[in-house]
């Protein structure tokens, strides 16, 4: 029997197992609080949650552990919040657009919100091993995608070039001025002839520089079609390298181009992504809180009482009342400013003053997988400076008959002109200019399925996007305690778009509720 199989069958929890030795211990380790959950009387003390996204379940998952008597509110059918996987049968209406019923087939989907876990965000990963939700590895950096210049006089504009060709070439160029340079004793700083020699060392392996220190090309920018190395006598043809000035004159200097992606600490490699589908996690959360979530529940009033709290919601089209000594609040901002209440001035004014980022994606179905077994890009992500923005390939589903990627991935003003457009433009636009990186589209396009953050009920943005000046202003506010009422989800930490900060930010508010509950008991 398999360490699986004999999981599967016993139904042994992780504690169970960690204290076997079955398992090591997760990196970030499981809460170590004594169980004081419960007054003297022996009754729970009730905590009311306001959100099922993942930190306001995380919170309800750990304040259950300790003794507490939780209830969720949650305004849509499902749990998750911005964790959403789209898939055949989803169902979303948008502020001021008509309904929309995803047609995907079985076992494609996109994640429309969080997709993917870096390797260093240990607590997320944690509850995946806690909660049993496999990983598989999310291909965020793939050099066969393609670079799309649309509009540009130079050269090399209005053509997809691939990713490696430009890297390579670039990376080649800088190579050979920074070695040229050095040759020539150029360098304001004075090295010595021995550092001189291991940094042009460096730089002919990391530009690969021929023996005269200058840049001709290299098998890393690939190879001209159908002349890859094979048998026999075929050694293959290189690629010829582009020039340096037409790559300054490409049009790919702009920011919309840089690699800025590939070494943001987020989302250096490994990225891992949930087997199946990121709402894997939400779910899994979702089975540990049986019971204890209401569903189709919009909070229309938060009140702080004297000796708690107290939330009007409506539930079956009537205003239903509930107290609690405590509330987790992890509505987003947008959400939370419409939202009767006596909430402090400071936090009132954070909620009123907080951006979220506009944003949304689309995921478009194919009859086939062309950019596999035409373009073979397995994973990754395409950019241009097109309203399309970015094209990502799907990490999962290799070699399938058919497949779903996002056709679009846009943010601030063309997530806002894009999101406004009916749902059929939406479309046809990711067609016309996807059609631009990729000639197939027309002829392999089966449905699509789009999304605005900005304008979806219950989220009203994509995620909180702090600057210094707002992060000084407004967000020490969101740490502290509203009488009874604990703030939680990614806007109240420094993770915010990351499902980490969400479960970063249940943790402490679940730890500052117990270390309170600790105090009366003292007193």
């Amino acid at each position: 029997m398999t360490r699986r199989d004999f999981i599967n069958s016993t139904g042994a929890s992780y504690a169970s197992l960690l204290a076997w030795g079955f398992l090591q211990p997760a990196p970030a380790s499981a809460f170590n609080l004594p169980p004081n959950g419960r007054r003297d009387d022996g009754k729970a003390r009730r905590v009311v949650v306001l959100g099922a996204g993942l930190a306001g379940m995380a919170a309800a998952y750990e304040l259950g552990k300790l003794g507490y008597d939780c209830t969720v509110l949650e305004a849509r059918s499902r749990s998750g919040g911005r964790v959403w996987t789209v898939r055949g049968g989803t169902k979303e209406t948008e502020k001021g657009s008509d309904a929309q019923t995803c047609r995907f087939e079985e076992g494609l989907y996109f994640n429309g919100g969080a997709a993917r876990i870096p390797h260093h965000h240990q607590l997320t990963l944690q509850y995946c091993r806690e909660l049993g939700v496999p990983l598989e590895i999310f291909n965020g950096a793939n050099e066969a995608a393609y670079l799309y210049n649309d509009g540009g006089t130079g050269e090399l504009a209005n053509r997809r070039m691939r990713i490696k060709e430009y890297h390579n070439d670039m990376r080649g160029y800088t190579s050979e001025l920074l070695a040229k340079a050095l040759d020539q004793s150029a360098l304001d700083q004075q090295l010595t002839k021995e550092d001189v020699e291991k940094l042009i060392d460096f730089l002919k392996n990391e530009g690969d520089l021929n023996t005269s220190h200058l840049y001709k090309g290299t098998n890393r920018r690939g190879y001209k079609t159908k002349a890859e190395p094979g048998a026999g006598p075929v050694a293959g043809e290189l690629t010829d390298p582009y020039g340096l000035t037409d790559l300054l004159r490409s049009g790919f200097m702009q920011p919309v181009f840089y690699n800025v992606g590939d070494y943001v600490y987020e989302q250096q490699t490994t990225l891992l992504q949930p087997v199946g589908g990121m709402d894997a996690i939400p779910k899994a959360l979702e089975k540990k809180l049986t019971g204890k979530i209401v569903f189709n529940a919009p909070v229309t009033e938060l009140r702080k009482t004297e000796n708690g709290v107290r939330v009007v919601y409506q539930k079956d089209g009537k205003p239903t009342e509930l107290t609690a000594e405590f509330c987790v609040c992890t509505l987003p901002l947008p959400v939370l400013k419409n939202i009767e209440s006596d909430l402090s001035g400071t936090v009132k004014r954070a909620a009123d003053f907080v951006p979220y980022i506009k944003t949304g994606k689309i995921g478009l179905q194919f009859k086939r997988r062309f950019w596999e077994e035409d373009d073979h890009i397995y994973g990754g992500i395409s950019r241009t400076n097109m309203d399309i923005n970015q094209i990502w390939y799907p990490s999962f589903g290799f070699m399938g008959r058919k497949g779903v990627l996002i056709g679009y991935y846009n943010f601030y003003s063309r997530a806002e002109a894009v999101g406004a457009m009916p749902i059929t433009e939406r479309e046809k636009l990711a067609l016309t200019q996807g059609s631009k990186i990729h000639p197939q589209y027309p002829a392999e396009f089966d449905n699509s399925f789009s999304l605005a953050w900005h304008r979806i009920p219950f989220s009203e943005g994509g995620w909180a996007t702090y600057d210094d000046a707002t992060r000084k202003k407004f967000y020490p506010s969101l740490l502290e305690p509203d009488g009874n009422i604990y703030l939680a989800g990614e806007h109240t930490t420094y993770l915010t778009a990351w499902m980490a900060g969400a479960f970063t930010s249940a943790r402490r508010a679940v730890e500052a509720i117990h270390a309170r509950v600790g105090e009366y008991t003292k007193k």
